[in-house]
């Protein structure tokens, strides 16, 4: 598990009054696209670590903590969110699904799992922000598979009301450019893309 951080408080206006600001905590939650797998620095490069320098950047108090692990599946993830869970996050983004589709894995389960797992979240810190984030899976897994794994996502983000993101991987699944030898993970470059798709949704909830 990789995690990345960053001195957010420090680089962050004083807060009225001369007390420093409160600095809050976004998990990120996933498997190998997000922990970064095949990067020549993940912790500077994955897409959690780009979204940690937007904040920066933009003066916003908060940490980011990468939580992803490769290999994940969502079982995988509902067995170790309690471990993760041992500081409660202000937002939550959960990005697992993938390795589920990749194996066949009913969609059924993975839309139970993730429910489970934001439900979890939710018991920790009632007032945490979700953003859940859509995977799709290519046609040679048949068109009924490949439908209702898509409408998983929207169907969870709805019940759980977390706010989602339709596809992790908008404009960077499929583009060679964009994605290293094995045609699944990104490179440094569509990590970046991610970055931006995922702070498009994420910055309003801040």
């Amino acid at each position: 598990m990789a995690v990345a951080t960053a001195g957010a408080a420090e680089r962050s206006a004083p807060a009225p009054g001369g007390q420093p600001p409160v600095v809050r905590t976004i998990v990120f939650f996933g498997d190998s696209l997000t922990a970064g797998y095949g990067l020549a620095n993940p912790n500077a490069e994955a897409f959690p670590a780009v979204i940690q320098g937007k904040l920066d950047a933009a003066r916003r108090p908060w940490r980011v903590v990468n939580s992803g692990l490769s290999g994940e599946t969502s079982s995988g993830g509902l067995r170790r969110i309690d471990w993760v869970l041992r500081q409660p996050p202000d937002a939550f983004v959960l990005a697992l699904g993938a390795n589920d589709g990749l194996r066949g894995i009913e969609p059924a389960v993975t839309r139970t799992n993730l429910t489970r797992i934001i439900e979890r979240v939710r018991a920790k810190n009632p007032a945490v922000v979700v953003l859940l984030a859509g995977m799709q899976m290519p046609p040679n897994l048949g068109p009924d598979y490949t439908r209702d794994f898509a409408t998983l996502y929207p169907a969870v983000a709805q019940a759980a009301r977390a706010t989602l993101v339709p596809f992790l991987l908008e404009g960077v699944g499929g583009v060679p450019e964009l994605n290293q030898a094995d045609g699944i993970h990104p490179t440094a470059g569509g990590h970046r893309k991610i970055a931006e798709t995922i702070w498009a949704h994420l910055l309003p909830l801040l």
